[in-house]
């Protein structure tokens, strides 16, 4: 299926401020190595098995927010190295990131900084200090231990005030949550996109703008 365009996609996410549906590209970025898939169990929440992880997972899911539908298509990457050369394409025209690391792994919570980089500038992103990126420490079932969830928030604090969820995709800790919140941060987003450009109506008889409400 061909993903759509810039402007057909921002068309449509500003009809989804009304309560129609909209489709939103989220892009599920794992830092460090391989773990527990969230797609796999967020589509067969009944039927747990721990897949084989050899390639990059694709979905489609129908979900209500705040009595809004909207369908997502995600890719999880699950830390795959082989994965970073096709970036650039798969990137661009994401609408959210969730930056994922594991919480039984130090190094992948210290290698958060150079993922979220790598993703402003592959995915070409404008305007970084307000684009919706959420933050999930995976694997919470674990007993192992190395980040604490104090560390976490205080990283998303400093580097952008992002949301953060702690998840596990084994015993389905917070992964709806977590895909629910990336939704509400892309559509604040768009809201307040809205509010900018119908604050910039113009006055046709003076030519001149007839208010703004936008920084």
């Amino acid at each position: 299926m061909r993903r759509p365009h810039n402007s057909e996609k921002f068309a449509m996410k500003l009809i989804s401020v009304s309560g129609l549906t909209v489709s939103l590209l989220l892009f599920l970025l794992f830092s460090g190595s391989l773990g527990y898939k969230l797609l796999p169990f967020w589509c067969c929440k009944n039927e747990w098995e721990i897949p084989a992880l050899k390639g990059v997972e694709f979905l489609n899911r129908d979900l209500e927010v705040d009595g809004r539908f909207v369908t997502l298509q995600i890719w999880d990457t699950a830390g795959q190295e082989r994965f970073k050369s096709l970036r650039t394409p798969f990137y661009r025209g994401a609408d959210c990131c969730l930056l994922t690391f594991s919480v039984d792994d130090r190094q992948s919570f210290e290698n958060l900084g150079n993922w979220q980089k790598e993703f402003i500038y592959y995915a070409d992103v404008k305007d970084p200090e307000h684009f919706p990126f959420v933050v999930l420490g995976n694997k919470v079932d674990k007993e192992d231990r190395q980040v604490t969830t104090e560390e976490a928030q205080a990283w998303c604090m400093e580097n952008g005030d992002y949301p953060y969820l702690e998840t596990s995709a084994k015993d389905d800790t917070n992964v709806t949550v977590a895909f629910e919140e990336a939704v509400r941060q892309v559509l604040a987003v768009e809201e307040q996109l809205e509010h900018c450009m119908l604050g910039h109506t113009i006055d046709l008889n003076s030519g001149s703008k007839a208010g703004s409400s936008c920084c």
